[in-house]
């Protein structure tokens, strides 16, 4: 098996700039990470607990049994929402870092 590299020299300079962008990458990452993290978490929950109460119990007279059903497809389509905003968020984080790269 060949393995070939590229034998040209880099300046210290360059090499310090590129794993300081790294470093910043991979922080806004795992901030990205975390932010959704904590919402598919508390929304989806809190949504179910709140729309039960509030709206579909309270504001509808719903019974108890109904009021669960429809809380339930409230937290569903919310964590479905948040998925979808969590692949947009990085699909266009990824492409930002990739046209960076790229201009370099």
């Amino acid at each position: 098996m060949w393995c070939f590299v590229d034998t040209k020299p880099v300046p210290a300079d360059q090499v310090q700039e590129d794993l300081i962008k790294n470093e910043g990458s991979l922080t806004s990452t795992l901030r990205t990470l975390l932010f959704f993290t904590a919402l598919m978490i508390t929304l989806p929950v809190g949504l179910y607990f709140s729309s039960k109460a509030y709206i579909f119990e309270g504001t509808l007279g719903m019974s108890d049994r109904d009021s669960y059903f429809y809380a339930a497809i409230v937290a569903v389509v919310t964590v479905h929402v948040v998925l979808a905003l969590f692949v947009y968020v990085a699909w266009n984080e990824g492409s930002r870092q990739w046209r960076e790269g790229k201009q370099d």
